[in-house]
């Protein structure tokens, strides 16, 4: 499963976007039968969690979610960066000034959990996407979001010139698998990936994408 606002998706009958490119060039190098369907975050990561030969992408990698899943790539890097509203003079020098506002998040994502295990309070939704226009309009303070993946979340919500005020925590995205998927199934799709490495049609795929 894709997840709906992850990494530059398209609309429900039109999903696209890097992670969706990387992931479906990868499977057309192997024999796998497959799916893709556009899911809200939280409802994809738990059926990946629960259903054999369900995956969910991209998704970050943590020492925390390592056993929960097995693994394919990683797909692409991510910087986590924070969002002001349009036209904010507001700054930051670190995540400790952010210490009182309320942020916008999303259930079972990471970047929430983190900033809520950091005791920040966040607002969260089941799904990303309208977090942007709850920015605009004062609901939240601020916004977590993926520093090239935010601005175009935003555009799908009639939402531009949010600004970014700070950036940190450089991670990698993964398409993460259920637990009982066979270990076969994880090495076709890994080889894939290396397949489409080596072709150079991942760098093209990246190149399309601004990265």
């Amino acid at each position: 499963m894709s997840a709906s606002g992850r990494a530059f998706e398209h609309g429900k009958e039109d999903i696209d976007g890097l992670c969706t490119e990387l992931v479906v060039a990868a499977l057309k190098q192997t024999n796998l039968d497959y799916r893709i369907k556009l899911r809200n975050w939280d409802y994809g990561y738990n059926r990946a969690l629960r259903k054999e030969n369900h995956g969910i992408f991209c998704t970050t990698y943590t020492e925390e979610r390592a056993p929960l899943f097995k693994w394919v790539g990683p797909l692409t890097d991510n910087l986590w960066t924070v969002f002001a509203p349009p036209g904010s003079d507001f700054e930051m020098d670190g995540l400790s000034d952010a210490k009182g506002m309320v942020f916008g998040g999303y259930r079972n994502d990471v970047k929430s959990e983190y900033l809520i295990k950091k005791g920040y309070e966040v607002s969260a939704l089941d799904s990303d996407d309208l977090n942007p226009k709850r920015l605009e309009l004062g609901q939240i303070d601020l916004w977590l979001a993926d520093r090239l993946g935010g601005p175009y979340v935003a555009s799908q919500q009639n939402v531009e010139g949010l600004v970014p005020v700070f950036s940190f925590n450089d991670t990698q995205l993964f398409l993460a698998l259920n637990l009982e998927t066979s270990d076969e199934v994880v090495a076709e799709l890994q080889s894939g990936l290396a397949a489409i490495r080596e072709s150079g049609m991942f760098e093209a795929i990246e190149t399309k994408y601004g990265l």
